[in-house]
């Protein structure tokens, strides 16, 4: 959460800085020739009483830097994946609103526009994936310039963007593109959903695998399965994580404060990146 009496921008140094991902044009076929658009309709539900932006034919991706003021600044960096089924991207619930929180906490929070949809007859994971190795790239390339700590730059992933932040994490420790640490808040996809039982065969979990920290309810009830699978093959790896199950709280909540428990998640997560960071 914001911190009491904050307000959204006060913990920011300056204006965020965009800075295009692939300064030449992505690779690979466009999805779409329509533009870039808020997809929401009338007929699409409101998360806490407010809308959602839902920005969808995504061809040009970019990070967004926002910086926390100088006073705050802990030294750690944050890559944020908004989630969106690969379809579009929550860009406010999943994205601009936690750069605001983390800013508040310390965090220098980056966030990625990744490719959204994805082009057909390929995996829908294809081209995020290869957003988010080149986001982690440009940042590690950045992190002094930036004030970060080079080996404190994490992922934040919900949803769909957890599914992604999961994947990042299974880089080899070599490669430069895998993040110090993970962050999955109501992780997707993590599980074969027709079999129920199955991590999903991308998501090839080692010992090599940064921390977890890792949030989900038992209502979400297509993606619980998947998020345990994902904890216990952690644990079978000899991975550090932690993970928060809730009885109920449903899907895509973000950090809008709503009557259930799982909405104090981020709180638990400053405490536990507090630790981690700290090693």
């Amino acid at each position: 959460m914001l911190l009491a009496g904050l307000k959204p921008d006060a913990a920011q140094a300056a204006e965020p800085q965009v800075i295009p991902l692939w300064p030449e044009g992505a690779p690979g076929p466009k999805a779409t020739t329509d533009g870039e658009r808020d997809m929401t309709t009338a007929q699409d539900s409101a998360v806490a009483g407010k809308p959602v932006i839902r920005l969808g034919n995504v061809t040009s991706p970019s990070l967004t830097v926002y910086r926390p003021t100088k006073e705050r600044d802990s030294g750690v960096g944050i890559i944020v994946f908004p989630g969106g089924g690969y379809h579009i991207l929550a860009l406010d619930l999943e994205g601009t609103e936690v750069c605001q929180w983390l800013n508040s906490i310390g965090i220098t929070a980056v966030l990625l526009k990744y490719r959204v949809p994805q082009p057909k007859d390929q995996p829908r994971y294809a081209e995020p994936v290869q957003d988010a190795q080149r986001a982690m790239s440009l940042v590690r390339s950045h992190a002094s310039e930036w004030g970060i700590k080079p080996d404190r730059i994490g992922v934040l992933g919900f949803s769909a963007g957890g599914h992604l932040a999961a994947l990042l994490g299974t880089q080899p420790r070599d490669s430069g593109t895998r993040p110090d640490f993970c962050v999955l808040i109501y992780p997707a996809y993590l599980s074969v959903r027709d079999e129920g039982e199955t991590l999903a065969p991308e998501i090839n979990v080692t010992h090599d695998n940064p921390p977890v920290f890792l949030v989900q309810t038992e209502d979400d009830h297509l993606f619980v399965g998947g998020s345990l699978l994902y904890y216990r093959a952690l644990k079978k790896a000899g991975v550090p994580a932690e993970m928060h199950l809730y009885s109920n709280g449903g899907h895509g909540y973000g950090l809008r404060a709503t009557s259930t428990p799982v909405t104090h998640w981020p709180s638990l997560a400053e405490m536990w990146l507090a630790g981690t960071t700290a090693k």
